[in-house]
């Protein structure tokens, strides 16, 4: 990732070019860290009508567009495509999961803010990807790990699915952040607050590190190097004065 101060510098630069310029301009691929470095200066680029988004609303990597449509008078969509990648012969394929698709693809030299999210399939996955990287990947990735694998382009993830979910109650003594992941991922209290301590836990796409916050219904909890889940409600009082509280893992 870019140095904050350089990020932020980059994001300013681009909100400009679009203002001064009557143009729209784009990031690449940001990830959660860069995407929260732009939520810390969100008003100040709002003179540039800045969007996020990076293929589908689940995405966690995502660009931003600068510039108005109503004001330029013209609309231009996000220069992403989506590519499904699968075994050629599922029967014989191995069991493919995130770093193997993205190891495959670094391997062909490519940036990483020219791909968005990966979401797995069972053995293929979804990729969002710059329009510009499309040719590329699909001439040059043949193999992922020692699977064979065919390419083609979807118009939407709709076509064969969206992100699978799993329901889970936990019960918690209050809704603080820290301990709902601490009963989402089965952690100690202390490795829980190293989550925070180490910058890896994003609520609704900005850092968290107050470990006490609150959650709120249909709030969206990011943990690098565990998952994603929505905070969906607490429905009930158990008997020993414990919340009921519904979250919805992405799996």
């Amino acid at each position: 990732m870019e140095e904050k101060d350089s990020v932020k510098s980059r994001l300013k630069d681009l909100a400009d070019h679009s203002f001064s310029g009557n143009r729209f301009t784009f990031t690449g691929f940001l990830s959660m860290a860069e995407l929260s470095e732009y939520y810390e200066i969100e008003r100040e680029l709002a003179y540039a009508s800045p969007m996020v988004f990076g293929g589908s609303e689940s995405c966690e990597r995502c660009m931003i567009r600068f510039g108005n449509p109503e004001i330029l008078g013209y609309e231009e969509d996000f220069p992403i495509v989506i590519l499904e990648i699968k075994p050629v012969a599922m029967k014989f394929a191995d069991d493919l999961n995130h770093r193997d698709f993205l190891g495959a693809l670094m391997n062909l030299g490519i940036n990483r803010n020219t791909l968005g999210d990966i979401k797995i399939t069972g053995k293929s996955a979804i990729l969002f990807c710059r329009d510009s990287m499309k040719d590329y990947i699909i001439e040059n990735l043949i193999k992922v790990k020692h699977t064979s694998i065919s390419i083609n382009e979807i118009r939407d993830v709709g076509e064969i699915g969206e992100v699978k979910t799993k329901e889970k109650v936990i019960q918690l003594s209050s809704a603080r952040i820290d301990a709902v992941i601490s009963k989402a991922y089965n952690l100690s209290r202390n490795a829980s607050l190293e989550l925070f301590r180490t910058g890896k836990v994003y609520l609704n796409g900005r850092e968290c590190s107050e470990n006490a916050k609150t959650v709120v219904d249909n709030d969206i909890i990011s943990v690098r190097g565990y998952g994603k889940m929505q905070f969906k409600a607490c429905e009930s009082v158990s008997r020993k004065g414990k919340l009921n509280c519904i979250i919805s893992m992405f799996v």
